[in-house]
């Protein structure tokens, strides 16, 4: 059984209900995991509000030093994670490793917290005023993660808002629940005093707790978008502060003049990486004019070079889907595209039935993709690859647009010119320029458009540390005798 962790310690509770958790290239059951009920998740949010006036006001230069100490046993640890990561959701090991990394970046720059929090102000605004401006913690924060980045998605979260002086409720996938376990180990041997950080397992009956909860300020998730919406309409009723990341349908778009091969290169990793398993996975590639015929020639020799195995092994490139459900799901997709009159160049199911046990799937790709088909409207989060011809940069442009989804889209293309003008004309939220996977750094922010991001505010970066801070602006004055005329019923001026 793969325990909570409240208040500094490892927590086995009795709700009677719990979730088994697989490994995804045996398709073996390796563990079991507790789901919350209601109750315990409101215990959860009493250790993290019992223990948010200590932190609160902990200076911020302490609070770094707690973070420097995690990053350095993230990076000591980064093996055993990745390997917790790979056995849980079935992405190769450097790819487990790569994702560490990602987060380890935020890390990075949430030790940054007593410059990033620095206000403003301002001497005699007025005769004899000061003015200042500082950003103040929120308190109780919460995120809700998904299975497909164990230890990236919850670094893009919690490290920033305890970094703030907020304490945390992480409710990780029940899926893949022991790599956020193990990170709050490892923030407690950092330093962390018991209560700051809490992981929560759970389905919707602890989501809609820690949603409801009125100690809880401020709500992060990342997943799909009907859970986006969910999330973003609890939160807005109650008045919580959210940031509700949900789905992608992401583009790729090939111009005539893009060299074929670092494009087909850049569609590989995209599209098949971590089995499709990415919100910021390529899923579409859009082939202007002649780009069809020799985007499509450069991709097979590539597709038939992928490796498909368990992700523990050296030599493999793509590794398992979570679960035999999503599997089925993601084969549901390779027949509607068929029904609908795609052409399936590369089978994925041929490679997998290959491979005994697990949720294999291999590399897939069609041609002759219309917008008015499933496999282009819907995101799969599968590895397929769909090729969509369009005559003009102009059609291209507006076959993106017209998606309900906006995460992220790049362009390949030898000309700065057409390039420029296509970032600016994409109603996108993160945009690569030769780069196929936009994501961005970590001093950056992450966020969507459209049905690919609710809320206000972006993740990490620089919005993130506003996502969990207030700002609070203080007017002073220090008057000697009678100096002081406040008596007057007119608009106060300076």
């Amino acid at each position: 059984m793969i325990p909570h962790w409240i208040n500094g310690q490892r927590v086995l509770v009795a709700s009677g209900r719990h979730a088994q958790v697989f490994d995804p290239a045996t398709g073996a059951a390796t563990g079991r995991v507790p789901l919350a009920s209601g109750a315990e998740a409101q215990a959860a949010v009493a250790a993290a509000l019992k223990a948010w006036p200590a932190w609160r006001d902990t200076p911020a230069l302490k609070r770094a030093r707690v973070l420097f100490r995690f990053r350095e046993l993230v990076e000591r640890h980064r093996d055993e994670l990745a390997r917790l990561i790979t056995t849980e959701h079935g992405k190769t090991l450097s790819d487990a490793a790569g994702s560490i990394q990602r987060g380890l970046e935020v890390i990075e720059f949430a030790c940054g917290i007593p410059h990033l929090l620095q206000g403003e102000a301002s001497r005699d605004v007025g005769s004899g005023i000061d003015c200042q401006s500082l950003r103040e913690p929120l308190g109780v924060c919460a995120g809700i993660t998904p299975f497909n980045f164990p230890a990236m998605v919850p670094l893009w979260m919690f490290p920033l808002a305890i970094a703030c002086g907020n304490t945390f409720v992480l409710k990780p996938s029940e899926r893949t629940p022991s790599c956020a376990l193990r990170l709050a180990e490892l923030m407690s041997e950092a330093g962390l005093p018991p209560g700051v950080l809490n992981v929560l397992h759970g389905d919707r009956e602890a989501v809609d707790e820690l949603l409801r909860h009125p100690d809880v300020a401020a709500v992060s998730f990342v997943g799909s978008t009907p859970v986006a919406r969910h999330v973003y309409a609890e939160c807005a009723q109650a008045g919580k502060r959210v940031q509700a990341l949900g789905g992608a349908k992401n583009h790729l778009l090939v111009m005539p003049d893009a060299d074929m091969e670092q494009a087909a290169d850049a569609l590989i990793g995209a599209a098949y990486g971590s089995a499709g398993e990415r919100c910021m996975a390529i899923s579409v590639a859009v082939a202007v004019g002649a780009a069809g015929d020799a985007i499509r020639a450069a991709l097979l020799p590539r597709i038939a070079a992928l490796r498909l195995g368990a992700g523990t092994r050296a030599n493999v490139d793509i590794g398992p889907l979570i679960t035999a459900q999503h599997l089925e799901r993601v084969r549901g997709y390779i027949a509607a595209g068929e029904a609908e009159g795609a052409e399936l160049v590369v089978d994925g199911r041929v490679a997998a039935a290959k491979l005994s046990g697990g949720f294999f799937l291999g590399p897939t790709l069609f041609d002759h993709v219309s917008s008015t088909m499933r496999i282009w409207r819907e995101e799969i989060f599968g590895p397929l690859l769909a090729i969509v011809r369009v005559g003009t940069p102009a059609e291209a442009l507006a076959l993106v647009n017209g998606h309900e989804f906006a995460n992220g889209a790049a362009i390949y293309t030898r000309d700065g010119r057409l390039a420029r003008e296509c970032a600016a004309q994409l109603n996108i939220g993160m945009v690569g320029i030769n780069v196929p996977i936009p994501v961005p750094a970590a001093f950056f922010s992450f966020g969507g458009r459209k049905s690919s991001f609710f809320g206000d505010s972006n993740i990490h970066g620089v919005e993130g540390v506003r996502f969990y801070s207030r700002l609070k602006t203080i007017t002073s004055r220090w008057p000697r005798g009678q100096d002081a005329n406040d008596n007057s019923l007119d608009m106060p001026t300076l």
